[in-house]
């Protein structure tokens, strides 16, 4: 299995790395060659946009979207696949699914910590911004936890911080790259 996990240049994404290292995954630069490209989620929103652009990486992953391609998607991943954030004083996001992302306005902020996930499990969050679309799967707290369309699937939650049921929730990714 090949991982291709966009880099951006906008923060650490050796935890993601290791995690799907140890699951026997193999990793490529070639996002659009790879079974199942990771967009991770670390950084601002605008820094990260204007690194995927400058690695051509925006282009790679509307080419998997439209192909059916599978993409996961990871805090600021997710947040990034929709067609806007507020974030950074309002930034376009990929516009690979509707809807957008927005500044939590209630409770701790930012929302860090372990959380329950609808009756899946505890994992781990790290963020201020949420997103608002309708193709939430699952939420935590009453903010958006999961995100599922086309071949797009994203998580508000760090999978490779949580756990064993974050390593479960990515090696379902792999295996729904495999479908």
């Amino acid at each position: 299995m090949r991982v291709a996990i966009c880099e951006y240049g906008a923060g650490n994404v050796r935890s993601v790395e290791i995690a799907f290292r140890r699951l026997g995954a193999e990793l490529t630069d070639r996002v659009e060659d790879a079974d199942l490209a990771v967009l991770p989620g670390v950084g601002s929103a605008r820094a990260a946009l204007a690194g995927l652009v400058a690695r051509g990486h925006d282009t790679a992953l509307r080419r998997r979207f439209a192909a059916g391609r599978p993409i996961l998607g990871i805090c600021l991943g997710l947040q990034l696949a929709l067609e806007e954030t507020e974030e950074d004083g309002g930034v376009q996001g990929l516009g690979l699914l509707p809807g957008r992302s927005v500044r939590l306005r209630e409770g701790r902020v930012p929302r860090m910590g372990w959380a329950e996930v609808d009756g899946r499990g505890t994992f781990y969050f790290a963020h201020s911004y949420a997103a608002e679309t309708p193709c939430a799967t699952a939420w935590s707290e009453g903010v958006v936890a999961e995100v599922r369309s086309g071949s797009f699937f994203g998580c508000q939650f760090h999978p490779e911080k949580s756990g064993e049921l974050g390593a479960r929730y990515l090696e379902e990714a792999l295996s729904l790259s495999l479908a």
